[in-house]
């Protein structure tokens, strides 16, 4: 059972970030991104009170990841 309720558009959401906010720093960097997101959508504390699912994670703001302005994320989806 996953950690985190999510819909298969949330998990491209989660993949498109991942690869914008951290590409040139390998698979470890991508993936320490994606616990980021999972890890503030299971919180439960004042910085994250209205983050109920990855993506309201992916587009928190403020706080959120600048790479969701990048055409990285943007234009290239994820299959």
């Amino acid at each position: 059972m996953p950690v985190v309720a999510y819909t298969e558009e949330h998990l491209k959401l989660l993949a498109r970030l991942m690869r914008a906010e951290a590409e040139g720093e390998g698979p470890l960097g991508m993936l320490m991104v994606g616990n980021v997101g999972v890890n503030r959508t299971r919180a439960d504390c004042l910085d994250f009170t209205q983050i109920r699912n990855l993506q309201d994670r992916v587009f928190q703001s403020p706080g959120g990841f600048e790479a969701t302005k990048k055409d990285i994320f943007t234009n290239y989806p994820v299959r």
